[in-house]
């Protein structure tokens, strides 16, 4: 179908929308269980009037996680970086140059002395009207492109994107460094007054999105409901247990400072009112790690990547979906929104998940 998008002016808006999440200190067995009756009324109710009949010297509070506090490092380092070939070619500045000191100050954040679990806390708001871009000006787009998305709904109703989030929930791809090296990872979501759903974050691949379990189902379920717009929308609260260690340092977001001064921290990190975070957006990238598509995934083996117009991973300095191999975005999209039936099924999900994330999509009115 030769027909070209009309659409100048072109936008979605997200429909996985993430809050910051905010990092605690707990324990892995009183904090966890505290929660858990919190959570639940008749148990918290149950415990309140246990704790009542016991004398008042006897009576134990439960366990409360504290939010966890940045906290300004001081240290003295080496020279670590790649030094320049005028440097290095002579004795005398080479010498000078890897004996200076590299001091720096640094935020850090860590759990207390007696806490061995880091809890991440964050919701999430899943939209509908998947169908309705937030502004185009394209008539032939406008006429289109909601055909061919109500055909999607209606073809596959969202299950497989649903599931591939609903995974990376359960897994605990959130927490990033957090989750390396974790002796064990529990992962709580809940739903309105339905009874928490419990994952075991260590049972899930970070690789395949092959797995299975009717928690996960329930979970998939309510996202796919929620994204064809059969529920006006879907709140779920996360909350992620990682059992790390006594006292073991923890990673908030990195704050990306453009304008640091001469005698600025090197290392800043991120927090709101006081309380160490995670950005929404990074929270959001891992939720849409999901794209298995793109041509070169059975030959890099680096697993699935976020959701990108184009692919792009920026730690690998690469875009894995080249206009030139026709798997970019645009390419897909113009033919799928004026009602080409793409060859892979893939194609269509793939395309769909760009516009959950959301994004201007308009071009140039000039060729």
């Amino acid at each position: 179908m030769a027909t070209k998008n009309d659409a100048t002016v072109l936008a979605f808006e997200k429909k996985l929308v993430p809050s910051d999440g905010y990092l605690y200190g707990t324990t892995w067995n009183k904090g966890r269980e505290a929660d858990a009756i919190r959570r639940n009324p008749e148990r918290l109710k149950k415990y309140q009037e246990e704790q009542q009949q016991k004398p008042k010297e006897e009576r134990t509070p439960l366990y409360q996680s504290t939010p966890l506090k940045l906290n300004e490092k001081s240290v003295r380092g080496t020279i670590s970086n790649r030094l320049k070939p005028t440097i290095q070619n002579d004795p005398l500045k080479l010498n000078a140059e890897v004996e200076k000191p590299n001091l720096q100050k640094v935020d850090a954040c860590a759990l207390g002395e007696h806490q061995d679990t880091l809890r991440l806390s964050f919701t999430l708001k899943v939209l509908g009207g998947i169908d309705k871009p937030s502004a185009s000006n394209g008539p032939l787009f406008n006429e289109r492109y909601p055909v061919a998305a109500l055909a999607y709904v209606e073809q596959t109703g969202f299950t497989e994107l649903a599931k591939r989030y609903a995974i990376n929930i359960a897994n605990g791809r959130y927490l990033w460094r957090n989750r390396v090296g974790a002796e064990k990872i529990e992962v709580v979501v809940s739903i309105g007054d339905s009874q928490p759903l419990i994952f075991d974050g260590k049972q899930f691949s970070l690789r395949d999105f092959n797995t299975d379990s009717p928690a996960l189902q329930t979970l998939a379920d309510q996202i796919a409901l929620a994204l064809s717009g059969k529920l006006p929308y879907l709140l779920i609260t996360v909350e992620a247990y990682v059992l790390i260690g006594n006292a073991q340092e923890v990673y908030p977001s990195e704050e990306l400072v453009l304008d640091k001064g001469k005698g600025d921290k090197s290392k800043i990190l991120y927090e709101v009112n006081g309380v160490a975070a995670l950005h929404s957006q990074k929270i959001g990238n891992a939720l849409r790690t999901i794209d298995t598509w793109y041509p070169s995934f059975a030959d890099v083996q680096i697993g699935p990547i976020a959701i990108e117009p184009y692919g792009s991973v920026t730690n690998l300095g690469k875009a894995f979906r080249n206009p030139k191999e026709k798997a970019d975005f645009y390419t897909l999209f113009d033919r799928f929104a004026l009602g080409e039936k793409l060859t892979d099924p893939n194609q269509e999900h793939y395309v769909m998940a760009v516009l959950v994330r959301g994004g201007v999509f308009g071009q140039s009115g000039k060729e």
